[in-house]
Formats: C-alpha cells, structure tokens, sequence
C-alpha cells in the first residue's frame, strides 16, 4: 500500500549531500508537511509513495538549498554605494553615515524582501545574518518563505535602532522572546565585533545567548590590524580575548576568521563554534586569506557566507563556492585542496552546522526541512555531462555551474520558484523602491561630500570616540589645593603625566560641521625636558548630548585621527572660516575613586591667560554608567576643592 505525500520528486539526479555524499542518479524525494519522509533510488520510492503533486525533475540535480552563513541582507540597499576604498574610508565615511540617516524598520524589510528574492533565484533557502531592526528582518524573511538565523546587532557606539548599547541588549531580549520557536526564523545575538565592543557587552551578549540556547552571531579576527590593536592593547590574540570574556560559552558562528592560528581554531572547535567563510569580501577588502583547509582539517564546521551585498557586492553563493575552493588552491599552492566536493559540502550541510541548525537543514535525509532545490546542468556552459566519476556532478556545480541554472526553490516544504518564477515576491515593484531610496541616498551623499567628517575619514586611521563622556570643570584659584587633595587615601593614583599641549581649533561657517583641533601634546619628564611629541586630529560635534545636573556635561559626537601632517597642509585641506591658538600645561592623573576610573586635568592656560582650571573626566559607552559616575564627578570636584563651575570649553572662553 502506498503512503500519500504531499509533494514527489523524481527523475532527479540527487545529491543528498549528508555525511556520506551519497547520490542517487535515478532519485526521488518525498515531502510530507515541511519535512522529507523518504529520499532514494526512484523504483523504490515511487512504490512506496503517491502525490496528487508530482514532479519530474527531468534529470535535473536535486540538491539541498545553499545556505549563506554570513551576511547583513538589508544592505542590498546599498550596493554599489562606495567600492574600491580602505576599510575604515569605506565604513566610517560611506556606510555608517548613510546608515544612519536611511536605515529604518521601512528601509530594513525592503533591503531584506530584495535580499530574499536573490536568494530564492541563487538557490540559497537558509542564510544567517546580523544588522539592526532584526524583528522588521525577520518579519520580511518569513513572508518571503526562507529560513535565517538572524541576529539583532549590539556594540557600544549608538546605532540606527538603539541609542546606547542597553538599549540594543534589551530589543535583542525581546527579538529572541518574539521569534523563538517559530518555523523559519531562529533568533539570535549580534555582538558586533570585539573592538566595536566592550567585554561587559561580550559577555552580557553571551549570558543572553546561554539563557535562551540561541547562536550569537559575531564577527573575529578579520583583519590583521584588528589582530595586532588586541595583542597591543590586551596582550593577547582575539579567540584567547573572547574566551575570557566568556563569549564562547554561546553557541557561537564566527564570521571571517581570516587571522587565527592552530590553537586558536582548537579552541573554536572545543566550545563547539562555527566558522563562515567569506571569500569575496575578505578580498575585495583586502582582508586576507582566511585558513581554511587547516580548519577543515582541525574539525571545525566552516561553512560560507557573502557577507553584506555592500561589500561584495553581490548575494550569489554559486559564485561563492567556486571562489572559495580556487582560494584555497592557491592559498596551499596544492589543485587537490578544498575539492568541489567538499566546498559544496561547505555551502550546505557543513554551513547549516556552522549555524547551529545542521539538525533540520543542510542535507536531503529523512527527517530534515524540506528545503532544496533543482539545478539544470544542461545549459551550454556546462555541457557535456561526464558519468565516469561520482565526483564529477560536485565538480559540474562548484565549478561550471551558475546561480541561473536554479529552476525551483522549495523551503519548508513550501514552493518559492518553480521553472524560474517567484512565488513570493514582486521583483519589479521591489526594483521601483530601491531605486527611489538610491536617488534619496545619492542626494544626501552629494550634499555632505564635502563634509569635514567625510574629509577627516578620507585621511585613513580615523575611530569613533567614546559614546559618552562625563566631565566637569571649574575653575580654581590655588592648583596646590587639588595637588594635596589628591594625595588624601580616598583617591588612588594609576599614573600621573606632565604635558605642553598647542591646540589650533578650526571653525566653520556651517554649524554642523563642529570644531576641528589639531593637537600638539609635548610630553615633559621630571627635569622639564620634551620627551615625547604628538600630534593629533579631533573632530568635536557642535552639541553636547546634554546635561546631567550639578553642571556636570555629557558629550559625545567626536572623531580622533593622528596628524600625520603639516598644520599648514590641514589649514588648506580643510579651509576653516576662523582659527583659534590655545597653549596650556596640563598635569594629568589617571586616578580610582570609589572604584571608577577618572581623569584628572589641572591645567593652567597659558594663551590666552585665562588662569587655572581642573577638569574632571570619565568615559563609557553606557548611559546607564554615565548617570553614575556623573553623581561621582560632582562629588569628586567638591573632594579635589571645588571651585566656579564653568561649562564652556576653553575655545568658547576665547573672544
């Protein structure tokens, strides 16, 4: 008696694609609701079970759907935006200020829906992704039918969906709650990077992840200067760094791992991550080569991802597959390395893996997701069909085969595409509203390309400062009574500098520009004598974010770049409407109080002569912690003596 199903497959030439590679050249598949309930020779399974849904796959392959283990779908709407520039250059002048501006639930669900029907039309059923406004992501992939992993992002700058990064932690909170246990949308955590994060942020995102058994979605070790910042600054590489901020107690799939040594992927592989594999972006960015071979061999699940279609700039993991198997050629200098086989292996059941959802998708076997898809490897660019090996069918697809040659589209054991026509989604009304968010985005760039912002990033080696800062200042009569007063035993002394400082502040027509100073700081040992000197460009925005009470300031808004040249060369780039001179001494203490980190500033101006002044300082990329240390800032400038509070910078004192 035959068993009836809602959908049969046959006359396919199946890759299964589980641990066994085990093809059936005259297949056929079953599917019963959203899962496979028989995958075989076509005899046997075409005896066993009856659909009022057949199809004859007309000796197409049957093969699962790709899955892209990294990307940031909504930037579709950026593609093309900005290429052929630095990383920083890239990022800092093009994506983050046009994110900024544009990215909202509106502009998320669209870049995501354009996303979603280049991958229905590629072949790829399951992707994972990280960006913000994820619930707006993952409502968007739901109605299109396909399957995310997808990651609401948290880091400690301010962000198109969250202010402060409590704010981002707590919208990851209730994504995860939302969307948890839903048929196509795996919530997950998105701690950006670890340099775009604090370690209070790493592990907070890692307890979330553990407390909801959800993946965290992170980037590591994509550069080799984000390599060498971790050892300078922490003394240690960046998966040693990450696992002592506990953020591999998660189930963690770490994107690009470009820069990472034998040890470092063991220890991926004991906490039981997953590696995506970014070929196109980590060239097209210069960011290396990433070890995969070795990582494959150490027992790591790799799988591959095209990161954001901003830097790529396409979503085609055909395309993908290939690269990625020439890469590792000739990365070993060895043809044999990553053979099609196994690179199709990593677009599909080692990728699902590498997701932590390798137990639903990512191999035809009974039980899984029905997700596949059909390709036709009858076209002329992949003609003529070699038999003679099994190998060869991988061989044909990794290597000849385009993301064009995919005919229908099944996830969920609901159909997407069939013969190349999307069930889904509109295309063209889809294309209409991207093109009028290019045309908005096109105006706006136009209008601040000359921007100091964008003129200060163009100079490469530019970061964004702390989120926040705390500071208050007053002014004193006797610096001696702040000298003794640190000396008292509530106030422990990290270190204590001496400094001749020459500030130039460049001021502009417009506002909105801010004030640029080019800093000289002139380090003075004990006897008086110069030892060190830098120089050093600071972008300050032209509003404080506010005030906190007891005339203590909390302001944000800066941009630091080391001054590599002239200060008549920075005069004629940047075309200032006025110029302002300031020179002061500044004795400098990085103290403890009460627990908290502080600076202290006692600086005396010298031009103009406007006095004495003690300046009481402390940086954090959370609100929350700005509302405390600013009650300790007060309190600490009444402990060092007090004095007449003033809330101007020292420019604005200049007339």
């Amino acid at each position: 008696m035959t068993q009836t199903v809602d959908f049969l497959l046959f006359n396919a030439h199946i890759l299964t694609m589980d641990e066994e590679f085990t093809q059936y050249r005259h297949g056929a598949l079953a599917v019963s609701g959203d899962k496979i309930v028989a995958v075989g020779e076509q005899a046997e399974i075409r005896r066993a079970y009856h659909s009022e849904n057949s199809l004859d796959c007309g000796g197409k392959v049957l093969m699962p759907g790709l899955v892209n283990a990294h990307t940031h779908v909504p930037m579709t709407l950026l593609r093309g935006l900005a290429d052929d520039l630095r990383l920083d250059v890239w990022l800092m002048g093009y994506m983050m200020p046009v994110e900024r501006e544009f990215v909202s639930p509106e502009f998320c669900r669209l870049g995501t829906l354009i996303a979603c029907a280049e991958f229905i039309k590629s072949g790829v059923t399951s992707f994972a992704d990280m960006y913000y406004f994820e619930d707006d992501v993952a409502q968007a992939t739901a109605d299109a039918g396909l399957r995310g992993v997808l990651g609401q992002t948290v880091m400690k700058y301010p962000a198109p969906d969250a202010a402060s990064y409590e704010e981002a932690l707590a919208m990851a909170r209730e994504f995860i709650k939302k969307w948890k246990g839903h048929p196509l949308i795996v919530p997950a955590v998105s701690p950006h990077a670890p340099y775009t994060c604090t370690p209070d942020i790493l592990r907070a995102t890692a307890e979330l992840a553990a407390e909801f058994d959800v993946p965290l979605h992170t980037h590591l070790a994509e550069t080799a200067f984000e390599v060498e910042n971790m050892r300078n600054e922490n003394g240690m590489p960046v998966i040693p760094y990450v696992k002592k901020q506990g953020l591999l107690d998660a189930k963690v799939l770490a994107a690009h791992c470009v820069h990472i040594d034998e040890g470092e992927m063991r220890t991926l592989l004991h906490a039981g991550a997953g590696v995506a594999h970014n070929p196109s972006s980590n060239l097209k960015l210069a960011s290396g080569l990433a070890p995969v071979t070795k990582m494959l061999e150490t027992g790591l699940n790799v799988g591959i991802g095209t990161d954001g279609p901003a830097s790529n700039n396409d979503l085609d993991m055909f395309e993908e597959v290939r690269l990625a198997a020439f890469v590792a050629k000739t990365q070993s200098n060895d043809p044999t390395s990553l053979p099609a086989r196994q690179a199709l292996a990593m677009a599909t059941r080692l990728g699902a893996k590498a997701m932590h959802i390798g137990e639903i998708t990512g191999s035809l076997e009974t039980g899984k997701r029905a997700d596949l898809i059909l390709v036709d490897l009858n076209p002329l660019h992949n003609s003529p069909r070699f038999e003679r090996s099994p190998d060869n069918a991988y061989a044909q697809i990794v290597y000849a085969a385009k993301s064009t040659d995919v005919t229908d589209v099944m996830v969920n054991g609901r159909w997407l595409m069939t013969e190349r026509r999307l069930l889904t989604l509109d295309e063209a009304d889809l294309l209409r509203q991207a093109d009028e968010y290019a045309r908005q985005i096109d105006a706006f760039l136009m209008e601040r390309e000359q921007s100091v912002l964008s003129k200060l990033i163009a100079l490469g080696g530019s970061t964004e400062g702390e989120s926040f800062e705390v500071q208050a200042k007053v002014k004193v009569a006797d610096p001696a009574v702040v000298k003794d007063a640190l000396k008292k035993p509530e106030i422990q002394i990290v270190y204590k500098r001496h400094y001749r400082q020459y500030d130039n502040y460049f001021t502009f027509d417009e506002p909105g520009q801010g004030r640029l100073r080019y800093r000289e700081d002139d380090s003075v040992d004990a006897k008086g004598k110069i030892k060190n000197v830098r120089e050093r460009l600071t972008l300050i925005g032209e509003n404080r974010e506010g005030e906190m009470g007891e005339d203590v300031l909390l302001s944000r808004s800066r941009y630091l770049a080391p001054a590599t040249q002239s200060l008549r060369f920075y005069r004629e780039y940047f075309k200032p409407g006025a110029e302002k001179t300031i020179e002061k001494e500044r004795l400098r203490w990085s103290i403890k109080y009460q627990g908290e980190e502080f600076y202290i500033n006692l600086d005396t101006v010298e031009k103009p002569d406007l006095g004495h002044f003690l300046e009481v300082k402390s940086r954090t990329w959370s609100r929350t912690d700005a509302d405390k240390k600013a009650r300790l800032v007060a309190e600490l400038v009444a402990f060092l003596g007090g004095g007449e509070m003033v809330t101007q910078d020292y420019i604005e004192m200049v007339r």
